[in-house]
C-alpha cells in the first residue's frame, strides 16, 4: 500500500505520497490530483535512481490509499503545498531524517542536472508567458529561503546569481532535515514554520515540478 494524502483547495488539489518526498502532483479534483500522481510515477523514479535510491514505478503505484485529507489555503488553489497534514507531526527517527535528507539531494541533483542541460530560452505560453531557464533556477533558489523559514532557520536573502550564497542556504536546510529527528516537530500554530516531513516533501517537490517543467518547455512548439 503506498499511502497518501490529498491537500484540497477551492479549485486544486494536490496528491502526495506520505512515504516518497517529492512524488506530488496536483489536478482540479481528486481523481484528476490522484491519476496525475501515477502518471508522474516513472519520472519520479529517475530523479530517485539518480540519487541511488530504489523506486519500483509499477510496485509503488500499484495500490494508492488516501490516508488523509486536509483543508488548503489561497497557496494550494495558486499552485503550491502549503498545509501539513496531521501524519506529518509524528516523531522523526533518525533512520527516516537521513532518508527525507537523500530525498531533497535527489531533487536538487535532478533539478540542477536538467537547468544545466537545457537551452537558455524556453518554449512560452499561447500569449508569450512563462520564465526561461535562467529565471527558473533563480526562482528555485529564491524559494529555498521560503523553506528555510519553514524550518525555523533564519538565512538571509541573497542577490541574483550568488551561487555560494545559495548553496549555503541549501547546506542549510538539508542538516536542518538530516537533524530533524533531534529538533522535534513544531506546533501546528499556523505560523510559517512546517514539520521537517513536509517541508522536505515541499522542497523535492519544488525542485523537481521546475526540473520538468523545463524538459516540457524545450523545443518547437
Amino acid at each position: 500500500m503506498t499511502g497518501v494524502y490529498l491537500e484540497m483547495g477551492q479549485r486544486r488539489v494536490f496528491a502526495c505520497a506520505l512515504d516518497w518526498p517529492g512524488w506530488c502532483r496536483a489536478g482540479r479534483s481528486e481523481e484528476s490530483a490522484l491519476e496525475a500522481l501515477l502518471v508522474a510515477g516513472p519520472r519520479f523514479s529517475v530523479a530517485c535512481a539518480g540519487a541511488g535510491i530504489a523506486f519500483d514505478a509499477d510496485a509503488v503505484v500499484a495500490e494508492l490509499s488516501v490516508l488523509e485529507r486536509v483543508r488548503g489555503s489561497t497557496a494550494t488553489d495558486f499552485g503550491a503545498l502549503d498545509v501539513a497534514p496531521a501524519l506529518d507531526h509524528e516523531p522523526v527517527c533518525a533512520r527516516d531524517a537521513a532518508r527525507l535528507a537523500a530525498f531533497v539531494r535527489a531533487a536538487w541533483d535532478a533539478f540542477d542536472r536538467t537547468a544545466a542541460a537545457a537551452p537558455p530560452t524556453l518554449r512560452k505560453g499561447p500569449r508569450g508567458g512563462g520564465r526561461d531557464t535562467a529565471e527558473i533556477v533563480e526562482h528555485v533558489l529564491e524559494t529555498e529561503l521560503l523553506h528555510a523559514r519553514m524550518l525555523g532557520l533564519k538565512q538571509r536573502p541573497f542577490p541574483p546569481g550568488d551561487q555560494a550564497a545559495a548553496a549555503a542556504v541549501r547546506r542549510a536546510l538539508e542538516s536542518a532535515v538530516a537533524r530533524c529527528n533531534e529538533a522535534g516537530t513544531p506546533a501546528p500554530d499556523g505560523r510559517a514554520q512546517r514539520p521537517a516531513r513536509f517541508v522536505a516533501r515541499r522542497i523535492a517537490w519544488h525542485a523537481l515540478d521546475h526540473a520538468w517543467e523545463i524538459q516540457d518547455k524545450q523545443g518547437p512548439a
